[in-house]
């Protein structure tokens, strides 16, 4: 089953290095705008910040859409160390910013890898976790006088009727867990012999 760990909830921490305060902000974005969106979010609560630099990670694995930014910073020092902590921490529809309120000293390049770096790093400590399971929807067409018994097969395979049409024969659309969708199937033909079966959406 295809499962990943991602965001529960926000998290924030901060961290102070020579005056310096970086503020690491992490959260659950499972598409390009929504990353975008929580990053404006931010701009827009942090609005004097020296940097608001970012990273995002959409989707798991190997099929990943990434991006970050240094925000003003010198090139390498504070977008890439970031989305490196996040593609290490296992989680994926992950987005994070870091703030920085400069503290008027310059940390140079190592130094504001390892700041940014470990914004993110003390954020994921706090970060919630929940695990995202992958689903699907199907959809079947039924006689009214199955509609109680396979009601209860849908339940019995952790399905969730999403919609009804009650119409010259019931329509329903069905979401299960990905894992349950060919057992579920299976059943509804052994059930009504072979007269009904789920139509992929």
């Amino acid at each position: 089953m295809f499962r990943y760990p991602i965001p529960a909830a926000q998290a924030r921490a901060e961290i102070v290095i020579l005056k310096s305060r970086f503020i690491g902000i992490i959260d659950f974005a499972d598409t390009v705008e929504a990353a975008q969106a929580f990053i404006r979010q931010v701009r827009a609560e942090f609005a004097d910040a020296s940097h608001v630099c970012h990273a995002f990670s959409v989707g798991f694995g190997t099929s990943t859409t990434q991006g970050c930014s240094d925000d003003g910073e010198p090139k390498g020092t504070a977008g890439r160390p970031m989305l490196a902590v996040l593609s290490g921490s296992g989680l994926g529809d992950v987005v994070a910013t870091v703030v920085r309120y400069y503290g008027g000293t310059n940390l140079g390049t190592g130094g504001l890898v390892h700041a940014y770096g470990d914004a993110i790093k003390a954020a994921l400590e706090a970060l919630p976790r929940v695990e995202k399971v992958e689903k699907r929807r199907v959809m079947i067409a039924l006689p009214y006088s199955r509609y109680e018994r396979i009601k209860l097969l849908v339940a019995a395979h952790r399905g969730e009727i999403i919609s009804d049409d009650f119409a010259a024969d019931i329509t329903l659309e069905l979401e299960f867990v990905l894992d349950d969708v060919a057992p579920f199937n299976a059943a509804l033909r052994e059930m009504t012999a072979g007269q009904i079966e789920v139509i992929a959406l």
